[in-house]
């Protein structure tokens, strides 16, 4: 176990960053070069081991976090790894991704700073990648049945690696030239190195599982699509092909602005501006068709994405950043509908916000604002933003709180509003629409309303926009449904139920009855 009294002698202290004028030259990962394990083991030794550990409500994996904070305590990296990957299947991308509500969920939160939870997960992951303990685990069996797995996101990933180690012959289908999804060409490389995703996915060759990419399923040409003519391919002719299918296409379906002037040239999705910075990084060109090099960019949405989009933009050159964020700006500590060990809104600070402020000297996010129209100069191009404040609230426009901003690039990180509508995958399946846009499954992951038996839906095309643990802790607990379909039992783990949510003041994780 852990020191019993390591919470009351250790202060917090998490893993520092590079200092910002020296990450803002390069692309390589905010905390590339840091020596992690003295820091990270001393950190380990906060954790109370607690009667009842609510970290572990607070990730959708129930990852032991403190057995491996023990065994990170210690030194005994070995077992930290094994325990790691006993629940997680890519603790390389949640240790760097994922935002740690299980660190809002410690107990120590209670009255005093949490253990540093996402560090230990990464320091330990990276020791075990160091130390060669990678190596792939094929099954000793084989079952004879053949599943295809539509998407390569977190979710298709985790589920084709469970079903491939369960014995199964699984194939993902991925339309981009690419395996990973929005791992891939969504987040950028300053947030998780692609070396990382290269390394799981030949893991995952070395077991078994196959990769097409290039492999329109459904035939939808989408937005996201735009990777070079991709083959298509009828889905139910692929469903007839095999045993199961699992659809993990993700929610691609991006959230416009109907203001005036949208149609002026400078306006972009930002996926479509993510996408085009990280084929950069993958050399397949010289420089983006989309770049913030020279120019005012503006961010219209206060996610992570939005984030994603700033630090990118301030590594492009750009003359001055602003993010807009409709909701009022939260305070530092916990509101009363929001206790611990929910995952609150609280006023935070990204490694992007920290450049731009290193850069500028201030916040590069403006609270309780929306977007008016945009005006454009003689050539068509966007050159300015017009924004109101809001009310926190009702976000209706507050009368003379009208101002302009100068932009020359404005990026729309929105969100999403369920997977992608254009395309034949939903009419070939016959999978239905849920009220929020989402793919229809049951509790057990299965498509409502399929032609066929064996059409599983995981990740965020039947959850919605949610967060990388979320989209793994979906594929391991659809692969586990799978397998029972196809064998009529399961050994395969199932962390969550499809209808499952965070947990909230009002409700537990787990609801049962939706």
């Amino acid at each position: 176990m852990t020191d019993p009294f390591g919470f009351l002698k250790i202060p917090r202290e998490p893993v520092p960053a590079r200092p910002v004028e020296e990450r803002l030259g390069d692309w390589q990962e905010v905390h590339a070069g840091q020596a992690l394990l003295p820091l990270v083991s001393r950190q380990a030794d906060r954790c109370m081991d607690c009667g009842i550990p609510f970290c572990h409500t607070g990730c959708p994996l129930g990852n032991l976090i403190p057995e491996w904070n023990a065994y990170a305590a210690h030194a005994d990296w070995r077992a930290a790894y094994e325990r790691l990957h006993a629940t997680d299947n890519f603790p390389e991308a949640t240790g760097r991704l994922c935002p740690a509500p299980c660190e809002d969920a410690c107990v120590l939160t209670i009255n005093a700073e949490p253990v540093t939870i996402k560090n230990v997960e990464q320091a330990i992951v990276d020791e075990g990648l160091r130390r060669g303990w990678m190596r792939p685990c094929p099954p000793e069996r084989h079952s004879g049945k053949a599943v295809a797995v539509i998407g390569s996101g977190p979710a298709g990933l985790a589920a084709a690696q469970q079903l491939t180690r369960a014995g199964h012959a699984v194939t993902v289908h991925e339309r981009a030239d690419r395996i990973g999804g929005l791992l891939r060409y969504g987040i950028p490389e300053f947030k998780m190195e692609k070396a990382h995703l290269d390394r799981r996915i030949e893991q995952m060759r070395a077991e078994g599982t196959v990769f097409v990419t290039g492999h329109d399923v459904g035939g939808t040409s989408g937005p996201a699509a735009a990777t070079g003519a991709a083959a298509e391919t009828d889905a139910a002719a692929l469903r007839g092909a095999c045993d199961a299918v699992v659809v993990a296409t993700g929610a691609g379906e991006r959230r416009e602005l109907p203001v005036p002037g949208r149609e002026l040239h400078g306006i972009h999705q930002a996926m479509e501006y993510l996408t085009c910075a990280n084929r950069v990084r993958e050399g397949d060109w010289a420089e983006s068709p989309i770049t913030a090099e020279g120019r005012h960019v503006v961010i219209v949405g206060g996610g992570d994405t939005g984030s994603d989009c700033m630090g990118t933009a301030l590594r492009q050159g750009a003359v001055s950043v602003v993010q807009l964020d409709i909701n009022p700006e939260p305070g530092p500590g916990r509101t009363d509908d929001e206790p611990w060990p929910v995952y609150p809104r609280t006023y935070r600070i990204s490694h992007a916000h920290d450049e731009a402020r290193g850069r500028e000297g201030r916040d590069p996010r403006l609270f309780a604002c929306a977007t008016l129209r945009f005006e454009g100069d003689a050539s068509g191009r966007v050159r300015a933003l017009h924004l109101t404040a809001v009310e926190p609230v009702g976000r209706r426009p507050l009368a003379g709180t009208e101002r302009v901003i100068p932009a020359g690039l404005v990026l729309l990180a929105l969100g999403f509003s369920g997977p992608e509508r254009a395309g034949g995958l939903c009419e070939q399946l016959g999978l239905e629409y849920d009220e929020r846009g989402n793919y229809a499954r049951d509790a057990g992951f299965a498509a409502r309303g399929g032609r066929a038996p064996g059409v599983f839906v995981a990740g965020d095309a039947g959850r919605g926009q949610s967060l990388v643990v979320w989209a793994i802790a979906e594929g391991r607990a659809a692969a586990a449904a799978v397998d029972r379909y196809l064998t009529g039992s399961t050994c395969l783990p199932a962390p969550v139920a499809a209808h499952d949510r965070p947990m909230t003041a009002l409700g537990r994780m787990r609801y049962g009855d939706r």
